[in-house]
């Protein structure tokens, strides 16, 4: 190899398709855009020719056993290609055919958050809407001590809870208790005190105690603004032992028996105290739909199911209900429902001349849900009927019956969010910055948390489904902003920086408008392309040949700067550029450009051109004319 090849890639004698046994030494670490008519040649020596060898080549690399997963491409018609890295093609084609596939998936940003909410997110009960956070001694002494300071150092008793076993009677339980130095039990004088179990019923072996019978074991009674720090945390950690992570303070009077006047509830697990609920400790696949972990158990993670859709079954709102507004009801082999509906209409008040648009949104509930089952002599309604269908979809006009009146739908069991409801009850960041990220619009209300709409936007941060659905421009803004509880590993600050440079990548090169959620499968050519670009960005491949087709197609002109930076990027961190483009912004952006020609077909194939852009503007070349604007 001579000295002018020995950092390039040096082709000889390359014959694919229309080129004419091209002789080429391209310089490695450069960003080199190739150029020409439609047909001269242009993907011939970028895709087929380079492409095909540099990948060649690196499968190569790999075991036989290993190879037979991966495509290999056609060795090139060449005498010989030297120098050449590994090479990533970044085309326009959309391979994607599974809706499982999302732009988060495709930028991997999908499996950074999933790492980041289960390292740094914060729980929220489904119930409440109150923290869920792990207690200890002293984080419960501090609160308490600040709760007594404010309520005039009342009176309090620590104690433990301790369900009865329905197998148990609480005389036992008290007995077992007794024996490990717990004699006294706190009975609020103003409700009733735990019974003991009532007398066995005739032929029972003993008697059982009703569920959900719980004592509540006195450890200590003290007044925190007095009592020693030392025996209170000692009486807290003690009561968090036996009581197996939960502990309540009860605020009592200075009657005998005392009254219970509040109660604070504490707990050292992933527990909320004040509802009695125990979650999962956050692990990374729970935050994602493609694990069976955390996809919904109805959708498995795909967001929509399959259905009846009453859009469908109603195509026309102006007709009425005689006038045939249910559509599968206007044949004659379902004439006795349509007469069934206008029967029962009749004797519900229920208008079967007006539109269907124009009834009563209860009315039309009426006839789509019913009144009970069919055997009743009471309205089935429309969905009855679908069911009743299914059970008969063994016959072949019944499943092509149904087909029509079919679609997809969100998924009812999670809204649409893929994931479980316990997923979504975990976030980040901080009131205000959320408000500012969803610009006013609401936050994404989990399918089984019960909080009403001012608990709703009352909550701090975002979870997994609201950052998905917002903009990438805005979901860059959010975290660039976020800060996140102090002491961070240095794993959560590199994950964090991650997060924030792919998103920063995606803002790069125009697509701020997409979302994480947007399915893959419906981006365009130019879109996909970018996407590879940003994600070949963010793994930080070195000493690698990308090749690109017309990255500026889609894109605005004033967003080329923004994709001309991202590819000077991977050319600076040590990679080789090969850019089939006819932008000029482009062109006059790059260390050298390819032009072929002169024709298509036939009269391509040959190098008109090899060199710098200004050296082009000043050749007379017609790709040359053209850039400098004499033609």
């Amino acid at each position: 190899m001579t000295d002018a090849s020995r950092d390039a890639i040096s082709v000889r004698g390359a014959r694919q398709n229309n080129l004419k046994n091209l002789d080429l030494d391209l310089p490695l670490n450069e960003l080199i855009v190739v150029t020409g008519v439609s047909g001269s040649g242009k993907s011939s020596l970028v895709f087929d020719t380079l492409y095909a060898e540099g990948q060649r080549r690196y499968v190569e690399t790999f075991s036989p056993y290993a190879r037979q997963f991966l495509d290999r491409m056609d060795k090139p018609q060449v005498d010989s290609i030297t120098g050449i890295p590994p090479a990533i093609a970044i085309d326009q084609t959309n391979p994607v055919r599974t809706s499982r596939s999302t732009v988060g998936t495709m930028t991997e940003l999908n499996d950074h958050l999933k790492l980041l909410f289960a390292r740094a997110a914060a729980l929220f009960c489904q119930q409440c809407g109150k923290p869920v956070r792990r207690d200890t001694t002293e984080s419960i002494y501090a609160d308490v001590l600040a709760r007594a300071q404010r309520g005039g150092d009342p009176r309090l008793l620590v104690t433990f809870p301790v369900p009865v076993p329905e197998n148990f009677k609480v005389d036992e339980v008290r007995e077992l208790l007794a024996r490990q130095g717990y004699t006294r039990f706190f009975e609020d004088a103003g409700s009733a005190a735990p019974a003991a179990a009532p007398a066995p019923r005739r032929g029972s072996k003993r008697g059982r105690t009703p569920a959900g019978v719980t004592l509540d074991v006195t450890q200590d009674r003290l007044r925190a603004g007095s009592a020693e720090r030392g025996r209170v945390l000692e009486s807290l950690e003690a009561a968090l032992r036996v009581g197996r992570g939960r502990v309540n303070v009860q605020v009592i009077d200075d009657a005998d028996p005392p009254r219970r006047l509040d109660t604070w509830r504490y707990s050292s697990r992933l527990h909320c105290a004040d509802c009695d609920l125990a979650y999962r400790e956050p692990t990374p696949s729970q935050f994602s739909f493609n694990s069976p972990l955390g996809a919904c158990d109805t959708c498995r993670g795909f967001g929509r199911t399959i259905g009846i859709d009453y859009g469908l079954v109603v195509p026309d709102e102006t007709r009425s209900l005689r006038g045939g507004a249910i559509k599968p009801w206007q044949t004659k082999s379902y004439t006795e429902c349509q007469e069934d509906l206008e029967k029962f209409a009749k004797l519900r008040g229920i208008s079967l001349e007006t539109p269907w648009r124009e009834l009563p949104a209860q009315a039309r509930q009426w006839v789509i849900e019913g009144e009970g089952a069919w055997t009743k002599k009471v309205w089935y309604g429309v969905k009855r009927f679908f069911a009743w269908l299914e059970t008969r979809a063994y016959k072949m006009h019944v499943r092509v019956l149904l087909s029509r009146y079919r679609a997809y739908t969100p998924c009812g069991a999670c809204g649409g969010a893929r994931l479980k409801s316990e997923a979504l009850l975990w976030r980040i960041g901080s009131h205000a910055l959320a408000h500012s990220a969803l610009g006013g619009a609401a936050p994404f209300l989990p399918a089984r948390a019960a909080w009403n709409p001012a608990t709703l936007t009352a909550l701090p941060g975002l979870s997994l489904h609201d950052l998905v659905l917002l903009p990438v421009e805005r979901s860059y803004e959010f975290f660039a902003k976020l800060e996140l509880p102090r002491p961070l590993d240095e794993a959560t600050e590199l994950l964090l920086g991650e997060i924030r440079a792919r998103f920063r990548y995606l803002v790069d090169v125009g697509l701020g408008y997409l979302t994480l959620d947007r399915q893959s499968r419906t981006l365009s050519g130019g879109e996909v392309q970018r996407i590879n670009l940003t994600t070949a960005l963010g793994t930080s491949l070195v000493n690698t040949l990308f090749v690109l087709d017309e990255p500026s197609i889609g894109l605005h002109p004033r967003d080329m700067q923004r994709v001309i930076g991202v590819m000077k990027r991977l050319r600076d961190a040590g990679n080789s550029l090969v850019v089939v483009e006819h932008d000029p912004q482009i062109m006059l952006e790059a260390d050298r450009i390819l032009d072929l020609g002169p024709g298509a077909g036939e009269r391509g194939g040959e190098i008109v051109f090899f060199g710098s852009p200004a050296q082009l503007r000043a050749s007379g070349s017609l790709t040359g004319q053209y850039l400098d604007g004499r033609k």
